[in-house]
């Protein structure tokens, strides 16, 4: 995460995203460097147009929140109501016992 991060701090600053550019930042924030992560985040960003994934991703969340809208092409409105009562599998309960269990396990 702290890579992606990192090149977002740079695209946020108006700077190009380099390898040196992402190098940079992670070393001042004190992580040691993978040069091969390093490497990789380049190249899936090249080519990629940051402001209009940034803005597409906005807006792809937004119809998340919202209530459903009805489908183009004829689709009947039953559907999408259909599709709002479709119930959720109900989460097992877990005792404090077992919860304090799976969280030391993470911390050894």
């Amino acid at each position: 995460m702290e890579y992606i991060y990192s090149a977002m701090v740079l695209y946020s600053a108006g700077k190009s995203i380099t390898e040196d550019g992402v190098t940079a930042i992670l070393k001042a924030a004190g992580v040691e460097v993978d040069a091969a992560k390093v490497k990789a985040l380049i190249a899936s960003l090249e080519g990629v147009d940051i402001k209009e994934a940034i803005s597409s991703a906005a807006v792809a969340a937004a119809p998340a929140a919202a209530p459903a809208a009805p489908a183009a092409g004829g689709a009947p409105a039953a559907a999408p109501a259909a599709a709002a009562k479709k119930e959720e599998p109900e989460e097992e309960a877990v005792s404090e016992e077992v919860a304090a269990a799976g969280l030391s396990a993470l911390f050894g």
